[in-house]
């Protein structure tokens, strides 16, 4: 089966670009393309020219990714219990996709990261999940038949899948059941976007 599975992220540190490549994982085991991408920064100053290319990592994201997409996982570090806002930024853009109905019925998930155990990480979650309802996006949580869900010493959550950032601990390193419940979250998503994807045929 053909198509995509668009997993759109913002990054910082790499904690949540590192989830993003395990839901990745689990999405192509269902046989769908996934797809990463990213947001440019915010600038302070508007005017302030962005590079058309990120200098690394997944590409930039554009509205036809999201158009086309057969589901959506989106991806942001905890900023203050809140997305961060160059991810809200983009989101506000796209009220085209919006007034089209171009992502009716498609199934979505959500995924964060954060530096503290309770941190505002599902808070987070939820700010993600506001404007896909509104995009009538059929929203994916990490359902408690997941055994690593209930036994998790750092991140993971019903609403999504979470990342705790370690103090001290150089470098980026994803638990075992943060690796567990992100290739799960993928491959529910995967097998969701292949269930649903008969039903926005018409859009």
């Amino acid at each position: 089966m053909s198509g995509y599975v668009l997993v759109l992220f913002y990054s910082r540190g790499g904690h949540t670009a590192a989830l993003a490549k395990y839901i990745a994982r689990g999405i192509e085991q269902t046989g769908l393309e996934a797809r990463l991408r990213t947001v440019p920064p915010v600038a302070v100053q508007t005017e302030t020219a962005i590079a058309p290319v990120p200098p690394e990592g997944a590409p930039y994201v554009t509205e036809e990714d999201l158009r086309q997409c057969q589901g959506l996982a989106l991806g942001s570090p905890v900023r203050f219990g809140n997305m961060a806002a160059p991810l809200k930024h983009f989101i506000d853009s796209t009220s085209a996709l919006w007034l089209s109905g171009s992502l009716v019925n498609k199934p979505a998930c959500v995924f964060s990261s954060g530096s503290s155990l309770h941190g505002g990480q599902e808070t987070t979650l939820m700010s993600m999940m506001l404007p896909l309802m509104h995009h009538g996006m059929v929203l994916a949580g990490v359902p408690y038949t997941e055994p690593a869900l209930s036994s998790t010493q750092s991140g993971g959550t019903p609403y999504g899948v979470t990342h705790v950032e370690q103090h001290g601990q150089s470098g980026v390193s994803l638990s075992a059941d943060e690796q567990t419940l992100a290739v799960a979250q993928g491959k529910r998503l995967g097998e969701l976007a292949k269930c649903l994807s008969a039903s926005h045929t018409h859009h």
